[in-house]
């Protein structure tokens, strides 16, 4: 995959959301179960953007100056689900980007539903790319409004009432800086669509 530097605003963007996040859980309180250890949104695979791809690129490049063992696993893992996940990918095996046609969006469906991230350390039950995690890791816990209406964690919230579940609801992105960013990242990697995470951290 492409070694694009992430856009520059993407910091201001992290920064906004973590802050964000930071807000939803205090209101949250005891509601949230998301603690290091809980895994539930770190098994089947998900569609990023090539925004979150530089990002977790730069995640590791940093990982591998800091501390080369733990980067060298994640590496490791990386091969691991790239060789797993290649034969029924529903898109380019060579870019790593998902086809957006009917026939791959119904094959996505069913597809690594039962993958590990390969940012995941199997005996810490932790992120080795926290710092650098995509969107929708970011996101995923917090009631957050989709299309569909808002949506949670089925492990947060248990019991709490629409009332209280709206009242803690996360705003993703409140001044609107991720699509303009994701364009710029596009520019720069010259890949358009989105990718896995194992398919953005192969090398």
């Amino acid at each position: 995959m492409p070694r694009s530097p992430l856009p520059p605003g993407d910091h201001r963007l992290i920064q906004i959301v973590d802050a964000e996040l930071a807000r939803t859980v205090q209101k949250s309180g005891p509601h949230l179960a998301c603690r290091v250890g809980c895994t539930q949104c770190c098994i089947g695979v998900f569609e990023i953007t090539q925004l979150d791809a530089a990002r977790l690129r730069h995640g590791l490049a940093e990982l591998e100056r800091t501390d080369p063992a733990r980067a060298a696993r994640v590496r490791q893992r990386v091969a691991d689900a790239i060789q797993r996940l290649t034969p029924n990918f529903p898109g380019d095996v060579t870019t790593g980007l998902l086809s957006d046609d009917e026939d791959a969006l119904a094959a996505f469906q069913d597809y690594g539903n039962d993958e590990p991230c390969p940012a995941l350390d199997p005996t810490t039950g932790a992120c080795d790319l926290y710092a650098h995690r995509p969107m929708t890791c970011r996101i995923f816990g917090p009631p957050v409004r989709t299309e569909e209406g808002i949506g949670v964690c089925e492990l947060c919230f248990v019991g709490a009432s629409e009332a209280e579940i709206s009242a803690c609801e996360m705003q993703r992105d409140p001044e609107r800086l991720e699509d303009a960013l994701i364009v710029e990242a596009e520019k720069q990697s010259g890949l358009h669509g989105e990718t896995l995470i194992a398919f953005a951290l192969h090398s």
